[in-house]
């Protein structure tokens, strides 16, 4: 037997939207394959009969203009695959970190006071993170171009992810009463009012990149350092609650992935026009405005006097960020 290979050559070596997009007959990338030119243009249903003045899918949805859609992308590269495949890997540190705590007893070993400060600040932000991925899910559903749209949706199914981790770490803390007495909080203790409000008032804000820039750069941008950082890797590891730094980890490491994603949309939207900047700029200047009174009591329940300190340092830290994606321009001498 004569065993010989041979080589054929593909006839084109990707589909021809994405050979326009990357200019010329050449092998694309399943993330490129997996995302350009995925939006619906033409042959739409009819108009919603809620909405009779927009497509399902249009542009108009937001403020924001952009010459192409597609200028949003994703630094990380997320299509359905590679996006599955990185969290998997994740979920499997997050099992070990908890099978961590668990078999060594360690929650058991934490101080009362650390254990119920962790019980009183984290588990009412599973609402919070629940709200925030409805603000992701509206993100994807009328935002437009799969370039955003989709890694929107993937932000909505992590912060639901969150909002578990959350419930986990709070059953092996305290008990099943404790996720009660948080929702009680979350409805009714007055910490908790002003934070829940801007969650709740994103629910009707109908530009869907507002809600993008108002929850994904702004609330994420203060809370997730101000809880994961500040509080729970700092103040409170340094005080024997290093057992809920371990339960906590994804999240500190989820948002530093995440920020990467969204300063990229931010970014190319505000790059795009002084116009789009500036409905940028202002919707910064909006919610900042609402989250940073909203997080102070958050930062006094678990830093006291240091909380206002502490805060401050983290919006300038914000103000640096925004800074950087959307600069203002400068005085003319």
């Amino acid at each position: 037997m004569d065993l010989r290979t041979v080589a054929i050559k593909p006839l084109r070596q990707t589909y021809a939207h994405v050979a326009r997009r990357i200019g010329g007959d050449k092998p694309a990338s399943r993330y490129q394959e997996g995302t350009l030119d995925l939006q619906t243009m033409a042959n739409q249903h009819y108009r919603p009969l809620w909405d009779p003045d927009h497509d399902y899918f249009d542009t108009r949805r937001t403020a924001i203009a952009m010459a192409d859609w597609y200028a949003f992308k994703d630094p990380r590269q997320y299509y359905y695959g590679s996006y599955v495949m990185t969290r998997a890997r994740q979920q499997e540190a997050v099992e070990s970190a908890f099978d961590f705590v668990e078999s060594r007893r360690l929650a058991e070993y934490l101080p009362d006071p650390v254990r119920q400060l962790a019980l009183d600040l984290l588990l009412p932000l599973r609402h919070v993170a629940w709200g925030a991925s409805m603000n992701h899910d509206f993100v994807a559903a009328y935002g437009f171009g799969a370039g955003i749209t989709q890694p929107a949706l993937f932000a909505a199914m992590d912060q639901l992810g969150v909002a578990q981790f959350i419930t986990r770490a709070g059953l092996l803390l305290g008990d099943p009463e404790a996720l009660d007495a948080a929702k009680a909080a979350w409805m009714e203790a007055p910490r908790w009012q002003s934070l829940r409000r801007v969650i709740e008032d994103l629910f009707v804000e109908k530009d869907w990149f507002e809600v993008f820039v108002a929850q994904a750069l702004v609330l994420d941008g203060l809370l997730y350092p101000l809880v994961y950082g500040t509080i729970i890797d700092d103040a409170l590891a340094s005080t024997d609650g290093a057992a809920v730094a371990l339960l906590t980890q994804f999240q500190g490491e989820w948002a530093a992935e995440t920020a990467k994603w969204v300063d990229a949309q931010v970014k190319v939207a505000a790059a795009e026009s002084e116009a789009n900047k500036a409905l940028i700029l202002g919707w910064t200047d909006k919610w900042k405005a609402r989250v940073v009174p909203a997080l102070l009591p958050l930062a006094e329940l678990a830093l006291a006097g240091r909380a206002p300190a502490a805060l401050e340092e983290l919006v300038e830290q914000l103000d640096r960020r925004i800074a950087k994606l959307a600069p203002k321009a400068e005085a003319s001498a």
